[in-house]
């Protein structure tokens, strides 16, 4: 808090520097540094937003109607159940003006489903690529998998085979696309700078009108407050009450806010993983620690502007994402303390809880844990050593956010967490099986009876806590034109100078 009021004090006293209309650069400010470029070896929302303006996929997903339209592919068909044939757009160069061809498309499948990539969940129906000719190829599905366009359309950015095996760990440094925008510097986890690709071809995304993009990424909100009130930004995001609230009555500012699919959780170590002894494997104490936790007030006051308190773990529009069936966990601290003592802990205990979250959030989770007995050492390292951690399966608590790559479909949520990848402190068979059903059958009835029965036992063994949905914040100068989408993928090449 005094770190936050010493920046914005430094802020109001800077000289303030204009929006930088004028110089048709765009600067922009984020806290999630990117640590690797390379969008399959990072987990940050920032990187996503990164490689949708460096890369493109096959097909765009229209950020108004979610509709499925031509990218680098001009068409596509099932050839059968587990093959997708596609026609790729003619004429298309890399940044470093080398062709787009269908190469290009079985490499990068073939690099979605190496080793060491950050996310492969997101890659698991996939079962490889074979080029037909320069414009067609094919692209194998492991099983039947109905969400498959949906993941090539948001998760599948083409890379450049050529340029990425000639420089190979230095990709990062010096990355190469087809998309609207090139990086033109990258200084380590500092500053990146983007132009306007000139040679962009005619698409869906359309050509920017904004010619520079300027991302610096700093250490914490104090930071991106005081360069948006000092004039030395033009955009931040993810920004917390206080901090809207101070921006909001600068009459050069506007502030904006959307609601998306991004979900607030604590994951709860019911397998061990972190201990056999630990007492989070009792689902009595998981049980407890849903009670204990008044989420529609926190909701309320961290999050306005339309969240949601969330029953079952995952976002209410995705295919099978049947809230209705979720066990029902209401704030009652005296339920959580008999649960406890029920469950042998009638003095609480101690754990650690590890997470990212904005540091009041965490700071009222731990209050209301308190309050029923449950002492926790809090940690908040930055959100790559969360996540690290809790792969490694280190984290007796572990709070985070999960967006699902904006994937409108469960398979993008529910697996990442209970399907025995890193993430998965449940260790369910019956979930995984349920849930493997779901992601690998046609039938949308037998989905959704799959995702339903496996959203009705993680939530009555209280392995998984939904906390609510995010409303992103947005803050810009008044002299930019940018509209937020549910999506939570800011669109730069889509924005313009008033």
């Amino acid at each position: 808090m005094r770190a936050t009021i010493l920046f914005l004090i430094l802020a109001l006293l800077s000289p303030a520097t204009h929006a930088q209309k004028s110089a048709d650069r765009l600067r922009v400010v984020w806290r999630d540094a990117i640590a690797v470029i390379d969008p399959y070896y990072n987990t940050q929302r920032t990187g996503l937003v990164l490689a949708i303006h460096v890369w493109d996929t096959l097909i765009y997903r229209d950020p108004e109607t979610l509709r499925l339209k031509p990218l680098l592919a001009t068409s596509w068909k099932y050839v059968d159940d587990t093959t997708l044939e596609f026609t790729l757009r003619p004429g298309v160069t890399f940044h470093d003006g080398s062709p787009f061809t269908a190469d290009d498309v079985v490499y990068t499948v073939n690099s979605a489903l190496a080793d060491g990539v950050a996310v492969p969940s997101n890659y698991a129906f996939l079962a490889g690529a074979e080029r037909i000719d320069d414009l067609h190829v094919r692209i194998r599905l492991k099983r039947v998998f109905p969400a498959a366009l949906e993941y090539i359309a948001m998760v599948l950015p083409v890379l450049p085979r050529a340029y990425r095996e000639r420089v190979g760990a230095g990709f990062s440094q010096a990355p190469v696309g087809t998309g609207p925008y090139r990086i033109t510097r990258v200084d380590g986890t500092t500053a990146i700078d983007l132009e306007r690709n000139g040679a962009y071809f005619d698409g869906p995304k359309g050509k920017p009108a904004i010619r520079r993009l300027h991302i610096d990424e700093v250490a914490d909100t104090a930071a991106e407050l005081a360069a948006l009130l000092g004039g030395h930004t033009d955009w931040i995001w993810a920004i917390g009450q206080e901090g809207s609230d101070a921006l909001g009555r600068d009459p050069a500012l506007l502030v904006q806010r959307q609601e998306s699919m991004r979900v607030g959780y604590m994951n709860m170590d019911a397998a061990g993983r972190t201990g056999a002894d630990n007492p989070l494997t009792n689902q009595k104490v998981r049980q407890a620690i849903m009670h204990a936790i008044d989420r529609t007030a926190m909701a309320r006051q961290f999050m306005p502007g339309g969240s949601r308190v969330l029953d079952a773990p995952c976002f209410p529009t995705q295919f099978g994402c049947d809230q209705a069936i979720a066990a029902k966990y209401e704030y009652n601290p005296a339920k959580a303390k008999a649960l406890l003592a029920e469950a042998g802990f009638p003095e609480g205990f101690e754990t650690e809880m590890v997470g990212y979250l904005l540091p009041a959030w965490q700071a009222a989770i731990q209050a209301y844990l308190a309050a029923v007995g449950i002492r926790t050492r809090l940690t908040q390292p930055q959100a790559g050593a969360v996540t690290q951690r809790s792969i490694e399966g280190r984290n007796p608590l572990d709070l985070g956010s999960w967006g699902s790559y904006s994937i409108n479909d469960a398979s993008a949520f529910l697996p990442v967490f209970f399907t025995f990848g890193g993430q998965d402190y449940a260790r369910d068979p019956e979930v995984r099986d349920l849930l493997l059903q779901g992601g690998s059958n046609t039938d949308p009835d037998v989905r959704r009876g799959a995702y339903s029965a496996a959203i009705r036992r993680i939530t009555e063994q209280a392995y998984y806590m939904p906390l609510f949905t995010f409303v992103t914040t947005y803050a810009q100068s008044r002299t930019l034109n940018f509209k937020p989408f549910g999506d939570e993928l800011p669109r730069f090449y889509l924005s313009s100078w008033r």
